[in-house]
């Protein structure tokens, strides 16, 4: 009981020493493993991040990639990473934030990457996330769909596939259900 109270003096004297300026605010485990895993990030030249509530909350951001190969050429497709307390033990929540036509993101913007689910150990880092959701865009997997009509369409039909695709991400429609404008 008497180290608790001396814990206190000491805390006190330090927030009384820091001549007015903020306390600094503790961290958690999982925010400086967040804080490590975004300052040792090796973005491509496609990608982006960004901090809409600022740099001080690192666990909400997005990501922003414009893919340079393949069916979603050109296109622009942000997503939103949310970083749950337990992590690195649980795997970040991901969501595309325009609706895209892909095999393997649904039209809530659910992504399906083994990363994030089954395959997700605390040894991964953002950095792998990041490239497997660069790696969807340049080879879509139509066997671990969200989006089973377009994982049916890249199987049987590739070419019409990508015209689909190329259609969709003008703004267009496919059965009733418009996606965003993505160039």
């Amino acid at each position: 009981m008497i180290n608790l109270f001396k814990v206190k003096e000491k805390q006190k004297e330090a927030a009384e020493n820091a001549e007015g300026k903020p306390p600094i605010k503790e961290q958690t485990a999982s925010q400086l493993r967040l804080h490590r895993d975004i300052s040792e990030l090796t973005l491509p030249p496609i990608c982006t991040i960004e901090f809409p509530n600022g740099k001080d909350d690192l666990m909400h951001f997005e990501v922003t990639i414009k893919p340079d190969e393949g069916y979603y050429n050109e296109g622009t497709f942000p997503f939103t990473f949310e970083i749950p307390i337990l992590y690195p033990h649980d795997a970040p929540k991901v969501k595309c934030k325009v609706k895209v036509y892909h095999p393997n993101i649904d039209l809530e913007g659910n992504v399906c990457l083994n990363i994030l689910r089954e395959d997700w150990k605390p040894v991964l880092n953002i950095n792998a996330v990041i490239y497997g959701l660069i790696h969807l865009f340049t080879e879509p997997n139509h066997e671990d769909p969200l989006n089973h009509e377009a994982a049916e369409e890249l199987r049987d039909k590739p070419w019409s596939f990508g015209q689909t695709v190329g259609r969709t991400m003008w703004g267009g429609h496919v059965h009733d259900v418009y996606f965003d404008r993505v160039l």
